[in-house]
Parts: structure tokens; sequence; C-alpha cells
């Protein structure tokens, strides 16, 4: 094993990392590589404020992208050292990263790497998970070191989680700021970043989604036709404060329940329009085990397993959101 990092597997790793979910494909973030360090900043000229008027989904987003590198990098022989907030008088960098070579990469370590590919977010009807009390146990096994905790829902809240879901819609329907926010994220027209219309819900297959974004209709596809309503476990992500700090280390565990879950065989789709609204929130925070700060939520289930793939959706070129000095 090599102790002098290649530039190479930064660079690769960097990459793949940038798959990470961010609000609206936003990508909010930007890396500089520093001789054997990597530093990870927010990049504040690609927020949302429409949507994130309190910043908190640019930081998740961020948290995200930041496990990924971590998860990548082991993948790759490299363990990663994170230092959050290095710098207290820059508050975008918002980690310091070294590297040390491992002895061992375990076939976990490999799968969760090859999952950041895999992963889609699916914003379609999902099936019941039939083996998640089996699940459970391992996926809160691999987080229980985190600050974030995790909540899943039972399926007799449901219904207060859609009337959350629908009083987000109702406050923002004549927010225009966030209309034209969501317009211009989802047009045909991006290159690079945004969501298109291929990932999102057609106008009928959102119908079939109880707790789901409203989108600008962009499609009247019918796909997964013979899944009549969403079965999907929602899962609650929540911190004991609400400082950037917490914010930072929730978007990392967001970051391991996706990749976990897709390890283990579903598909899934972050939900943050229910946090965005104080009234919504309130609504998710009484419905949580213990006292704290939700988040963010996500939908797990099962997609059809002989089903077309989406294309990725796509992201920013390596040039944009790496700088090696």
């Amino acid at each position: 094993m090599h102790s002098k990092l290649d530039i190479e597997v930064l660079q690769k790793a960097v990459l793949v990392a940038c798959r990470a979910p961010s609000v609206h494909n936003s990508q909010p973030w930007r890396w500089v590589a520093e001789g054997d360090r990597l530093r990870l900043f927010v990049d504040r000229y690609r927020t949302v404020p429409g949507t994130d008027d309190s910043g908190r989904e640019a930081i998740i987003s961020c948290g995200a992208v930041l496990d990924h590198l971590r998860v990548a990098m082991l993948a790759a022989g490299w363990q990663a050292r994170i230092e959050r907030f290095p710098t207290a008088n820059d508050p975008d960098n918002l980690a310091s990263i070294e590297f040390s070579p491992v002895d061992d990469i375990t076939d976990a370590d490999r799968q969760r790497g090859d999952a950041i590919l895999q992963r889609r977010t699916d914003r379609l009807p999902l099936g019941l998970p039939t083996y998640w009390d089996f699940f459970e146990p391992i996926l809160r096994n691999t987080i229980e070191d985190s600050v974030a905790t995790l909540d899943v829902l039972s399926d007799g809240v449901r219904p207060q989680l859609v009337l959350a879901s629908q009083l987000t819609e109702a406050l923002r329907r004549d927010d225009l700021s966030y209309q034209i926010e969501l317009d211009w994220w989802t047009s045909p027209f991006m290159d690079g970043e945004g969501v298109p219309a291929s990932a999102l819900a057609s106008d009928r297959e959102h119908l079939r989604v109880d707790v789901g974004r409203e989108f600008p209709v962009r499609s009247h596809a019918d796909r997964r036709p013979e899944a009549q309503a969403d079965w999907s476990k929602i899962l609650v992500l929540s911190t004991p404060e609400d400082t950037r700090a917490d914010v930072l280390r929730c978007g990392e565990l967001l970051s391991t329940v996706l990749l976990e879950c897709t390890v283990a065989g579903m598909a899934t789709c972050t939900l943050t329009h229910l946090i965005e609204v104080n009234e919504s929130r309130d609504i998710v925070r009484g419905l949580i085990a213990q006292s704290g700060h939700p988040q963010v939520l996500i939908r797990a289930g099962i997609a059809p397993p002989m089903e077309h793939l989406p294309a990725s959706t796509p992201r920013r070129p390596l040039a944009e959101v790496l700088q090696i000095r």
C-alpha cells in the first residue's frame, strides 16, 4: 500500500462523492485540495433561498457529500480523518480531511462504495420492505455513534405525516420565489444540475405517493402502474440542537442510511419539504420518540427488481467542484 496519496485517486473519489443527493440537485459544495489535505466548503452561490431560507438543507447536502467522500476513499484504501469546522474565521469551510492508508478493505467497504453509484432518488410509489424488522437492527448498529438520531415512523401516524405534507404545499402555493425556484431547478434546459423530468413523478404518479414534494408537471407518464399506493417505511433523522455542526453531522448520517438501504436492495427518496415550514416541522417533531429537531425524512421501500433504471441525474464536471492548489 502506498503511503503517498495519488491525486488521481482523490479526483476519482471526489467525482464519485458528488453523486450525493442535494436539495434540487443544486450541489452546493466545492472542494479544495492542498497537498495531502482536502477541504470542503459550502458554496453560497449554489444555495436555494426560496426553498431553504434557513440554509439547513445546503449544510445537510454538504454533510452527505462529505460522508460519500469518506466511503469512496475507504473503498479505495484510504481512511479519512475529518476535522469539522476547522477554521473559526471561515464558516464556509465545513471540513478539513487528511488520509492514511488502510491495510484491509472489507467487502462491506466495497459494497458501500458501489452503492454510491447504484443509489437513485426514487419518487415513484414503493413496495413494503418485508425484511425491515431484520434490517433495522443492522442499520441502527451502523449508526449508533452518530450525533443525529433515527426514528422509524409507524404506519399509524402516516395520516398525520400526510397532513404535514399537504400543509407544506398549501402554505407555499402562493410563495412566488419558491415556485420560481422549483421551476428553474426542474427546467428541461438544465445541464449538469437540477432534476430532470425522468427523475420526477408525473402528474399521475404523484397521486399515488401520499408524502412527497409537489414539483412542476413535466410528464404524463404512468410508470409502475401496479403500485397503486406507496408502502415505503418513513424514517426521520433529527438532531439534539439546530446548530450547523449538528446539521452537518445529520447530512453525514443521511448518507449512511441511504447507502445502507441501497446495499440492502431498497430504493430511497429523501424528503425535506416537511422541514422547510415551521408548522409542518412541528407536526413531524410531535411524531418522533425523543425531543429534538427533525432535519430530514427518508422513504425507503422496494422498487420492481426488473424495472429499467432511469439515467443518473446530472452532476457538474469535476473541474467545477474541485480546485487543486
